[in-house]
């Protein structure tokens, strides 16, 4: 079984210099404190080393950014060829102008392509973007949906007045009813409203979106003049190569991209329609690393070799059989599980609970056997994961559901 108690004491000289630590949802609270890692050593392929030297097959991923796999060469290579020639200049590379043009060639709603560093850089910048265009206040996201951490869309109250988020709205997903509703109690004032593909708020169950739903959403923003933004940090580039909006049936104004688009390098970008870009380009949107050329070189490689190796399609392959196999060992258990969310981001839960502990119990299980699952958000597939891994993974899931089953019975 594994130890963590390097982890441990490295989070504890943390908190004596760094608020909280461990910044965000990577401090320990937010997954199983004592009994999960803490602080990284190194990544290669699927498999992530702790500094306690433990190793796991990992279906966090960085949490979505690693979607080829740790230390992939071909990427790693495309960025340092780069920084020997320089990343950060007075000006962008080629390599912005060469992205932007591979973003619009993939993406079939991309007419434009800029790029920010951060999901929350580019979410907030599409909201600006919608409000010059539509010179309205007004911002509606579903209930629980995470959409960074700027002040408008932060879940967190520390720091925040009323005013920042006096405009943001909220409704349920999968209720256009609701949505119409909002929409109607503030008519001529809404500027956009911005979903994720699908829902994967924490601490809960994944939601698809319900047959229609996104042809309702866009009905409505056509109706009322309101622009729509698909927020694909989270999904993009897993359920598609051509974006999740191509994956789903969306047809939004402005897509904004994260996570894994430059395989573990810090890039953003966000894409939109040729009506939106002069708006867009009214927006003060800028940053010193913005343009930096290895990263977004980095994200060309990545991809490029998307495409080249049919990643998707085998990331759906793998995801399916992690979902149907974890399915098929809970019912040998006799425990009662829910896989929700697509095959490349699911997430378990336990479907006779609430409170997380036999999820908490469940991943706590296979962390000490060398799996890395979480118990409150959603989980990743990348293309490093083949067939050996996923089995590996369900041989230990199946002691941990053992476990499970001693510890609360069905």
């Amino acid at each position: 079984m594994y130890t963590f108690d390097k982890s441990n004491e490295m989070f504890l000289r943390a908190t004596r210099l760094i608020p909280t630590g461990v910044a965000g949802n990577k401090n320990p609270i937010f997954s199983i404190p004592r009994a999960f890692p803490v602080f990284a050593e190194r990544g290669e392929g699927c498999r992530y080393w702790d500094v306690d030297g433990n190793a796991y097959i990992d279906f966090l991923c960085g949490f979505g950014p690693i979607v080829l796999g740790y230390n992939y060469k071909k990427v790693d290579d495309a960025f340092d060829a780069q920084r020997r020639m320089g990343s950060a200049f007075n000006h962008p590379t080629e390599r912005t102008v060469e992205l932007a043009e591979k973003l619009v060639e993939l993406i079939p709603s991309a007419e434009w392509a800029t790029f920010g560093r951060n999901g929350s850089d580019v979410t907030t910048y599409a909201v600006q973007a919608a409000r010059e265009k539509t010179q309205r206040r007004k911002v509606i996201i579903a209930k629980g949906a995470y959409h960074g951490s700027h002040a408008w869309c932060t879940p967190r109250e520390g720091g925040i007045i009323e005013e920042d988020k006096r405009h943001v709205l909220t409704f349920t997903w999968n209720d256009a009813t609701e949505l119409e509703d909002l929409v109607s109690k503030h008519k001529g004032d809404v500027a956009c409203v911005m979903l994720t593909p699908h829902h994967h708020p924490s601490f809960a169950e994944q939601a698809l979106p319900a047959p229609g739903f996104w042809a309702d959403v866009r009905h409505i923003c056509d109706e009322h003049d309101i622009v729509l933004v698909c927020d694909d940090i989270r999904d993009g580039f897993r359920l598609s190569i051509n974006g999740s909006a191509e994956y789903f049936g969306i047809q939004p104004d402005m897509t904004c991209f994260c996570k894994a688009m430059a395989n573990g390098y810090t890039l953003s970008a966000i894409v939109g329609t040729d009506e939106i870009k002069t708006a867009a380009a009214k927006v003060f949107f800028t940053g010193t690393y913005y343009s930096a050329g290895a990263e977004i070189a980095a994200s060309l490689a990545t991809l490029e070799e998307l495409e080249k190796q049919d990643a998707v399609d085998h990331m759906m392959k793998m995801g399916n059989m992690l979902c149907m196999g974890l399915t098929t060992l809970a019912e040998n258990h006799g425990l009662q599980i829910k896989m929700t969310g697509p095959p490349t981001i699911p997430f378990l839960t336990f479907a006779n609970e609430r409170d997380f502990r036999r999820n908490q119990l469940f991943s706590k299980e296979c962390a000490c056997r060398g799996v890395l699952f979480h118990p409150h958000h959603n989980w990743f597939i990348m293309y490093a994961h083949k067939e050996k891994d996923i089995q590996q993974a369900l041989d230990v899931a199946d002691a941990a559901f053992a476990v499970v089953k001693r510890e609360f019975g069905s």
